[in-house]
């Protein structure tokens, strides 16, 4: 009996002498990547974690009771012997994908932020787009109303320059017995005759020269009544403006480039003036 058990404690030292210096030769292996480990370490400074470190053997138990089962059972691949080396690498891969989703989350913002920038660039740009769409256009409007003004004040400096070409279209000569202002009935009619195509003109005037003999005042005051009948025929009976007519009491004066021959006494010379320039130019 002392024999078989003698044999069987042979037996197991036997069994248990290879994983014995199979540990032994593992922590010396270990020990070296360790120190290669902490030197990649110092080296590699810009990387946050620490790199994974081999578990060390702290005995031949390693953590488990020394008795005969795991005495026999320890070098042997169990289930917790695996969970406890591969532990830190499940800690590590749990860190990898926590930075994962953070460095997602962060490129994620990024690109939202990336986009909502591009839209705002392109809105700013639209915006500027229609500044400068609206701006030519005003440019174009305030051109064309540069070019409409230029039109406009050449036509007023083209008229204004053919105020002054009055010329004579008709000539009447109204007489008057002596000492009478009054106008006769021919006199009426041929006044008549003269306004009656005025209704609708615009670029005339009407000049009243009124003579009268005598010396002086006198003569200067009859010529004045004279004309001054005519003008009031013309403005009541016939509406002319009278800005458009001007008078004046010649008296006895004689007229210059007066003909020889030419009739004297108590008259009223009434001379229409047409400007068929600005007649042309306002049609």
């Amino acid at each position: 009996m002392t024999s078989r058990m003698f044999g069987t404690l042979l037996l197991m030292i036997a069994l248990a002498l290879p994983g014995f210096t199979q540990q032994t030769s593992s922590s010396s292996a270990a020990q070296q990547p360790a120190s290669a480990g902490q030197a990649a370490s110092t080296t590699a400074s810009d990387v946050t974690l620490e790199p994974l470190r081999p578990a060390t053997s702290r005995d031949f138990w390693d953590g488990d009771e020394p008795n005969l089962v795991n005495l026999i059972a320890h070098p042997m691949a169990r289930k917790a012997y695996v969970k406890r080396q591969t532990q830190p690498i499940q800690d590590r891969l749990n860190e990898l994908d926590e930075l994962t989703t953070s460095s997602a989350q962060r490129i994620k913002d990024i690109d939202t932020r990336t986009q909502h920038g591009l839209q705002l660039a392109s809105e700013k740009t639209s915006l500027a787009d229609q500044h400068a769409t609206d701006a030519a256009t005003k440019a174009q409007t305030a051109q064309l109303a540069a070019t409409d003004a230029n039109t406009r004040v050449s036509t007023a400096e083209h008229m204004v320059g053919n105020l002054d070409q009055y010329k004579a279209s008709a000539q009447t000569e109204i007489r008057f017995g002596a000492g009478q202002t009054v106008l006769s009935k021919k006199a009426k009619d041929a006044l008549d005759e003269m306004a009656s195509s005025l209704k609708s003109q615009h670029s005339y005037l009407i000049e009243v020269q009124g003579f009268a003999p005598g010396h002086g005042q006198g003569a200067i005051t009859a010529s004045q009544q004279m004309a001054d009948s005519v003008v009031r025929y013309l403005v009541l009976n016939h509406e002319i403006p009278l800005y458009r007519i001007y008078v004046i009491s010649m008296g006895s004066a004689p007229v210059a480039g007066e003909t020889a021959g030419r009739a004297v006494g108590r008259h009223v010379e009434v001379s229409l003036l047409k400007n068929d320039l600005i007649s042309s130019a306002q049609h």
